[in-house]
């Protein structure tokens, strides 16, 4: 006798105390891109007590790892995060801002979260493989870097999705939806200029300033910000200015630039004429520049075969309700921030003039959520996501699907104190386990209708078109800590 779809999600309420616990223990031990060694430990743990053969340093990443179970085809993968976001400590379920360590990493973004309720998925198909005497592999692939690190960039330049028929993901948010549409894909260089010192005022005419090329550099991008398409978005931070003393001619100077556009090719244009810039910076100021290219990510590629079936599960996989407890505390949190309608707002506006109707009907009668409940219906969208992700890059490798579950109270601004505060609270934990459900149920439907995964990867290849996946980064770059350990 085997076990059912439903059966099998019963797994993650049977591991719900386990899986709560490393959740909780990941919020415990931030730590930023590539830094994540407490958290890759948790979960490497988690994943070999459930059964899953565990392999460390995927693509030479010392903090990205893989749990498998089971033989043959298909290959299944669930994608997990775990990366923190810096300066953002904060102590749990308070309401108002006050950090654990002050300028230390918190959980801004929900990965502890995010990466646990992969595995739970993962979890409950090795129960439906296990159970029901079937063949296929399923693989959760623990992806450290996600913030500003595009550690899926990486993986999927270096092959280590290349064996998946099919992926699965999802993000904690403050509503319920399956991910549809792209995502803007995006570079990130340093731009280093080196000068010459000199006093500023007995012999200026020996100095040349790398803060003069860098400021140049920048001027000459705000001009080339009228000739760019409109969705393109070109952001920069200033990381060195070369020192604090104005009456010296500043030697070096450094600048940190994230262009984003909403395709690979749009994004390497926009670059190219960046670097143009950059080296005109240099020679009107007779400073020697270089480039380090940091990372890169691509956009996401739509797969309307899998968001149906995702679409189905989240609308018949069942969340635990909220108790009067817990809509307390939401509402307190609520009333941190002022409230959710730009939250809700930001839906409607990407999504009214297609389907204006369908979005009056069911969404805008929760504006006044605390915690919002609803169901966001499958709407297709030409109006990309205005973030990036490097869920993008497994996008190109294999059919890939993704979900937004509710974690936190209804317009809770992402990487922001309020969403480290609800990290280890219960609404979280419930979104956790409902998002693992979800994920499960797809993968498993997945699987019982083989043709399914036929016409996913037919619509991924047209519309990767017959190049396919070219990664974005280029090879021989190496992955950068935001925040690397002495």
């Amino acid at each position: 006798m085997g076990i059912t779809k439903e059966q099998a999600l019963m797994a993650i309420d049977r591991e719900k105390a386990v899986l709560t616990n490393a959740s909780d223990r990941v919020w415990d031990n931030p730590e930023t891109a590539f830094q994540e060694f407490k958290s890759t430990e948790i979960l490497c743990e988690l994943l070999e007590k459930e059964g899953f053969e565990v392999e460390k340093n995927l693509a030479n990443i010392a903090t990205a790892f893989s749990g498998r179970y089971g033989s043959g085809k298909p290959v299944i993968g669930f994608l997990g995060e775990y990366d923190a976001l810096s300066g953002l400590s904060q102590e749990a379920d308070i309401f108002e801002k006050k950090p654990i360590i002050d300028g230390e990493p918190g959980h801004g973004c929900g990965h502890n979260l995010l990466g646990v309720g992969s595995i739970a998925a993962a979890i409950a198909m090795k129960e439906y493989l296990e159970k029901n005497g079937k063949e296929g592999t399923v693989i959760f692939y623990g992806c450290p870097g996600e913030e500003g690190g595009s550690g899926k960039g990486f993986m999927a330049r270096d092959g280590v999705f290349d064996e998946l028929d099919f992926a699965v993901s999802w993000h904690p948010a403050d509503q319920n939806s399956v991910v549809v549409g792209s995502s803007l894909a995006n570079y990130q260089i340093y731009y280093r200029f080196y000068g010459v010192s000199s006093h500023a005022a007995a012999s200026p005419e020996m100095g040349r300033s790398a803060l003069d090329a860098v400021e140049l550099m920048n001027t000459g991008v705000q001009y080339l910000r009228e000739h760019v398409i409109q969705e393109a978005r070109i952001h920069y931070a200033i990381t060195n200015t070369g020192g604090f003393s104005p009456n010296v001619v500043q030697p070096f100077a450094e600048v940190l630039y994230l262009i984003r556009a909403p395709k690979n090719g749009q994004v390497k244009e926009i670059y190219e004429r960046i670097n143009d810039i950059a080296r005109g910076a240099a020679l009107m100021t007779g400073t020697r520049m270089e480039m380090q290219f940091v990372k890169a990510c691509s956009n996401l590629v739509d797969n309307t075969v899998m968001e149906e079936v995702m679409q189905k599960n989240l609308e018949t996989v069942q969340c635990e309700p909220y108790t009067e407890e817990e809509l307390a505390f939401a509402k307190q949190m609520y009333d941190t921030y002022g409230g959710s309608k730009l939250s809700l707002q930001a839906v409607l506006t990407r999504y009214e003039k297609s389907h204006k109707a369908m979005v009056e009907e069911v969404l805008a009668p929760h504006m006044n959520d605390i915690i919002c409940t609803a169901i966001v219906p499958l709407m297709d969208t030409e109006t990309p996501m205005a973030g990036s992700t490097d869920v993008g890059d497994v996008s190109w490798v294999c059919p890939t699907v993704q979900a937004n579950i509710c974690t936190e109270s209804f317009g809770t601004p992402g990487h922001s104190w309020q969403m480290v505060a609800q990290g280890k609270s219960t609404i979280a934990h419930k979104g956790m386990i409902f998002a693992g459900k979800v994920m499960a149920a797809t993968a498993i439907d997945m699987y019982e209708n083989p043709e399914l995964i036929v016409k996913a990867k037919e619509e991924l290849a047209k519309r990767v078109g017959p190049e396919g996946y070219v990664a974005p980064i280029p090879a021989g770059i190496r992955p950068m800590a935001i925040n690397p350990k002495k």
